[in-house]
């Protein structure tokens, strides 16, 4: 697709003047990018995005527009929140049509409320374009489903570190009663002591477990393991993206649904893995 390819027929919003979006550019395959976020690339004059924003993304731009990499980096000098959030402020009272780009969905552990508010707070208008969060369809693609009716009736969206970078003051023994599968976003460096909580409060050392790094991309790397070894096996792992961590029976199917492999002519390694015995009947 080029940036001439007409968009399909729809009632396309119009980026106005002044106007800032806050854009989900989901879990890092291009492809998996949103009608409405197309449409928004189409027109912004500024584009201000992170670090997980796929650079193909970035080619499907408005020729002659301005693009901003806001990207924060573990380890490195990265733009303050506080700066960003501002920056945006200004772009907007300048005039521009600014698109503010995060990885996933803006919503979803990236700070697009945090932004959102701000800008409301100066005056700026503001559109929201929702995005597939990671710890969905990153997961999805590497052929872990979420939910199954055969294993959670509950799911659990958290985040592996509070706003200083320490291991988020959740109550680890109520999630590990309370919710069948846990998705833990940005978790890797505090999984020791979150996988410790857990087991702690009861859950099994067998427990399936999936680290999923560089989820959609070609890179991606999924390690399955066990709550019991999943501090050993992060340790010695050498992951070059973002990690989703994935605790729960579900972790089990890709057993089955790992398409990817499929595809590449490798039979699923078990049709079965709950146990069920034969195909579920549909209801």
């Amino acid at each position: 697709m080029t940036d001439s390819t007409p968009l399909p027929p729809h009632d396309w919003p119009e980026f106005l003047p002044g106007w800032v979006w806050l854009c989900g550019a989901g879990p890092g395959d291009a492809g998996l990018l949103t009608l409405h976020a197309l449409n928004a690339l189409r027109q912004a004059e500024v584009i201000v995005h992170d670090a997980l924003v796929n650079p193909e993304i970035l080619t499907w731009a408005r020729p002659g527009s301005r693009v901003i990499d806001a990207g924060k980096r573990a380890g490195r000098d990265s733009p303050k929140q506080r700066d960003i959030s501002l920056r945006l402020v200004e772009l907007a009272r300048a005039g521009q049509r600014v698109l503010r780009l995060k990885g996933g969905d803006p919503f979803v552990f990236g700070r697009g409320g945090e932004e959102a508010q701000t800008l409301v707070q100066h005056g700026v208008p503001i559109r929201v374009i929702p995005g597939i969060t990671a710890g969905i369809g990153g997961l999805a693609h590497a052929g872990i489903p979420v939910t199954h009716r055969d294993v959670n009736q509950s799911l659990t969206f958290v985040t592996g570190h509070d706003p200083a970078g320490d291991t988020p003051p959740l109550d680890w023994a109520a999630l590990a009663r309370a919710s069948q599968v846990i998705v833990i976003y940005m978790g890797l460096r505090h999984i020791g002591r979150i996988s410790a909580e857990l087991l702690a409060a009861g859950r099994p050392g067998d427990e399936p477990v999936a680290l999923v790094s560089d989820a959609s991309l070609p890179g991606q790397t999924v390690l399955e393991t066990t709550l019991g070894e999943v501090a050993e096996v992060a340790a010695s792992a050498s992951f070059a993206g973002p990690v989703l961590i994935c605790i729960g029976r579900a972790v089990l199917l890709r057993q089955a649904l790992d398409w990817q492999a499929m595809a590449a002519g490798h039979p699923a390694r078990n049709p079965d893995p709950l146990g069920r015995g034969k195909p579920a009947e549909e209801t």
